[in-house]
């Protein structure tokens, strides 16, 4: 099986194993490790993502560069932004500063002018406007969807207008890879560019492609100083077993692959310098519940269902302690989501109790008929969860809910699907309740406007692809997310985002599960340097925009 490429599989794990794997990423990422002292100079890095086609187009998520993660070594963003620190303000890359108007509706971008083009051109703020009017121009492209009005250059600087208020946007405008003007300005079709001979700012060029091996060299120069890996040897394998033989026998040094059985086919394979680091953003998975089915359209079953969710058993035995534990009633994962916690949640935590369901299912008027549920119509309480055949994580997740609800009379039958079909049948409201995740971003807002947000409604039957997969409806909380998007002062905003904690805690339209990790494995044999959760420089997944930031902080073993 493929690591699926749904936004940042999560880990839980209880206090133990969390202990664990920062134990192993303390001892492991942050230097004193001994090894061969870099190797040849080559760094190897893996995914599980079956054979590749030539294409190394920066903007399209289904490309190899994209795939396997390269693109972050050739193509750079104007700021470089930490997705497991999200509030730490982003570093200043091929933008040297940012400054926003008042209402987010207009950012100044001052462009650095010191990088070059691979090519040998000289890079500018040309390129950087270019950039942007090729985003606006070409929706395709533009994967964010982040509405673009006017693009102008004065100088060094390029000034980026909107209709409405970006500011949850701003993140994805600072990691807009930028492209040459001088070469992209005359492809008439830049939505199927294969872009086979990349060139970009970053410190590396394309030197081979095959559909499973790609090789990146170090070019001679780069605006910063250079980067000590002077090759990086990228692997595609079939599956992740593949993958994970190739990790414990040392053909991979970086990956992010699933492995539920990580600590023998990994770790005890090179203790001293197998390691790994699963860190949360903002992402969470969850049971999605369809609010239009009754009886489940009653918050207060659904309050009582998710107060006899063993989510540390999931994370343990689901998620191999790889996805983290979400102990916060609100569905934020921690640290991450820390500052921006209410104050009434502050410190407070989730645990089962079937007592205090039961009572609020008597409140009410739900009865216990033997070992079956009823609603106060009388009718038996009963639900069909759903996931895809294969994503085995997701199903043992599935089985422990459903011994979950028996203890409060539901009957939970657990059914597979193919991909294809499941998919659809999210898509379009067709199910009774269905383990999937969120989508993730550097506040909270991306989180709860996936779950909660009414403009995304569609009804039963008709495809809601972009979220509020579980029908939600809830004028509150539609508002409290359109004011945290158009609010012009922290203040409000901050109110907004309490406010939509409280009705996920009160409604529970969806039930958070675990956090939605953003991990890797790696070795320190050859290279240490690596983020982890003492030093969390950066995002650690290879495939995401940090992976440069990695790479440049890497150094041989003995060095």
């Amino acid at each position: 099986m493929r690591v699926r490429t749904r936004p940042r599989r999560a880990l839980t794990a209880t206090v133990g194993v969390l202990a664990a794997l920062t134990l192993l990423a303390a001892c492991g990422g942050g230097g004193g490790a001994t090894g061969s002292g870099g190797g040849d100079g080559v760094l190897t890095v893996g995914m599980p993502n079956g054979p590749q086609a030539d294409n190394s187009n920066p903007f399209l998520g289904t490309s190899a560069g994209a795939s396997l993660g390269y693109r972050a070594m050739i193509y750079e963003p104007l700021a470089m932004t930490n997705l497991v620190r999200p509030d730490q303000e982003p570093k200043p890359w091929l933008a040297t500063s940012w400054e926003w108007n008042e209402d987010f509706t207009e950012v100044v971008l001052t462009v650095n002018t010191e990088p070059t083009w691979s090519d040998g051109e000289a890079f500018g703020a040309e390129d950087v406007a270019f950039t942007f009017s090729l985003l606006r121009d070409n929706p395709a492209l533009n994967e964010a969807g982040v509405p673009y009005q006017d693009v102008t250059q004065d100088g060094d600087t390029v000034t980026l207008t909107f209709e409405t208020s970006q500011y949850v946007n701003q993140t994805r405008i600072l990691d807009t890879y930028i492209v040459p003007e001088h070469i992209w300005a005359d492809i008439e079709a830049p939505e199927t560019f294969e872009n086979q001979d990349p060139v970009g700012t970053g410190p590396y060029v394309l030197d081979t492609f095959t559909p499973q091996t790609v090789t990146l060299k170090r070019r001679d120069t780069y605006w910063q100083d250079l980067p000590q890996v002077e090759e990086l040897r990228y692997t595609s394998y079939n599956d992740n077993n593949a993958q994970t033989t190739a990790l414990a026998n040392g053909d991979t040094e970086w990956s992010y692959v699933f492995m539920p059985d990580y600590e023998q086919v990994f770790i005890e394979r090179d203790p001293d310098h197998h390691k790994l680091w699963f860190p949360t953003g903002l992402g969470i998975h969850g049971l999605w519940i369809n609010n239009e089915v009754a009886p489940f359209d009653d918050p207060a079953l659904r309050r009582a269902m998710s107060l006899v969710i063993d989510r540390a058993a999931i994370s343990e035995q689901a998620h191999a302690g790889l996805y983290p534990l979400l102990e916060n009633p609100t569905g934020l994962p921690l640290p991450a989501g820390a500052s921006f916690l209410a104050p009434e949640y502050q410190g407070e935590t989730q645990e089962v109790d079937v007592a205090a369901a039961k009572d609020i299912l008597d409140e009410a008027g739900y009865t216990l008929d033997g070992d079956t549920l009823r609603t106060p119509e009388g009718d038996p309480v009963s639900l069909t969860l759903t996931d895809p055949a294969g994503w085995s994580d997701y199903l043992t997740g599935l089985s422990i809910i459903s011994d979950n609800l028996k203890e409060i009379g539901i009957e939970a039958t657990v059914e597979t699907q193919t991909v294809d079909a499941w998919t659809d049948d999210v898509n379009n409201g067709d199910f009774d309740a269905t383990l999937h995740w969120t989508n993730t971003g550097a506040t909270p807002y991306d989180m709860y406007q996936n779950i909660m947000d009414g403009e995304l409604y569609k009804p039963v039957g008709e495809s809601s692809p972009g979220g509020n997969f579980g029908r939600y409806r809830n004028d509150e909380a539609t508002a409290a997310l359109a004011d945290y998007r158009n609010a012009s002062d922290e203040e409000a905003r901050t109110e907004a985002l309490y406010t939509l904690q409280r009705i996920l805690v009160e409604d529970v339209p969806m039930i958070p599960t675990v956090a939605g990790p953003i991990g890797a494995e790696y070795s320190t044999k050859n290279w240490i340097g690596w983020p982890t959760d003492v030093d969390p420089y950066a995002t650690p997944q290879p495939t995401q925009r940090g992976a440069l930031d990695v790479v440049l902080h890497l150094r041989p073993a003995e060095g």
